[in-house]
């Protein structure tokens, strides 16, 4: 198992990802008893399973009313999902947070370097305002690998905020911006000044806050504001252990211990090919003490490239087929 771990953040090409993908699914097959059921209620024998396209995947609901672990195991941490009032939420019992860590702190390594090179500020309000945040989880482990004394993060704050990335990205330091959708228009509305050494990620999620913003709309105000060419995303989930980043157009791109695939929305068992609309499958490795295989209720596309950009959101006509064992 130990050698799984180790190998998972080594990947480097398409037949080591599958490699590591297979052992992951052996293994959860076994040690992840909801995941484990689902598999036998739909008739498969899990060692007939020998290439990636015939993993089944776990509808994401599932985080909403199971504990997806392995028996006996014990959660260092418990995530869990924002919703609005009298939604039930997805929790996430991570074994290890060990493996999140890692695994995050890779990715950010791997799409923006070190953290050391930027002072990061974080516009995140609404997680701030609940407890059990992945989101700030990660973003105050990359804040104090940052090791930056006005790196932090800003509840209400907006003028200190706006003072302070203006002041040091006019002295020439690195800055990143983090930010949730609606608190970053609402900044955006307040403040405008040209930034030339700073990044602005958007995380996405106004979560009734505000007035829904389609994606180029929310850009374009941002860009506007800021002087910006481009705005980077990030996009993960409280069921992920890792994330996908964009630097620009709603394009991401997964790091290698992590892959999307598009299924047929009103077919949960079949896949789609690149540039097809579809619904979003999940498979993040670093997940290994839950599940790595995840449907989720996200729409988009892959490119030819592995790319990929998200769309929507499935409506509920879409799900049905997909709930087995969730009620």
């Amino acid at each position: 198992m130990n050698n799984i771990l180790t190998s998972i953040f080594d990947i480097q090409n398409d037949e080591q990802f599958e490699k590591n993908a297979l052992d992951v699914f052996r293994y959860q097959s076994v040690n992840i008893p909801i995941y484990k059921e689902y598999i036998e209620r739909l008739k498969i024998n899990a060692d007939s399973i020998t290439s990636i396209d015939r993993i089944p995947l776990l509808p994401i609901q599932f985080f909403k009313t199971r504990e997806i672990k392995p028996v006996d195991s014990t959660a260092q941490v418990l995530f869990s999902s924002s919703g609005t009032m009298g939604d039930q939420t997805s929790k996430h019992h991570v074994v290890d947070t060990s493996l999140y860590e890692m695994s995050f702190t890779k990715a950010f390594s791997l799409f923006y370097c070190n953290p050391s090179d930027y002072c990061i500020l974080a516009l995140l309000p609404s997680y701030l305002e609940r407890q059990g945040s992945s989101l700030v989880y990660m973003t105050d482990r990359l804040i104090k690998l940052s090791n930056h004394p006005e790196s932090g993060f800003f509840l209400n704050e907006l003028d200190t905020l706006a003072e302070r990335l203006e002041r040091l990205d006019q002295k020439g330091q690195k800055c990143l911006l983090v930010g949730v959708s609606f608190a970053l228009a609402d900044f955006a509305e307040k403040f405008q000044f040209r930034l030339s050494n700073s990044i602005i990620m958007e995380t996405g999620g106004m979560k009734g806050r505000r007035k829904e913003m389609v994606r180029d709309e929310l850009h374009k105000l941002l860009c506007d504001a800021f002087g910006q060419k481009s705005i980077h995303s990030e996009y993960g989930m409280t069921e992920l252990l890792s994330q996908a980043y964009s630097h620009g157009n709603g394009i991401f791109r997964c790091p290698p211990w992590m892959r999307i695939i598009v299924r047929d929305p009103y077919d949960p068992f079949a896949t789609l090919p690149p540039l097809r609309t579809g619904a979003i499958n999940v498979i993040d490795l670093a997940n290994f003490y839950s599940c790595s295989f995840i449907q989720t209720e996200d729409l988009g596309k892959v490119y030819d490239d592995n790319s990929f950009e998200v769309l929507g959101r499935v409506n509920e006509a879409q799900l049905r087929g997909c709930n087995l064992l969730v009620y």
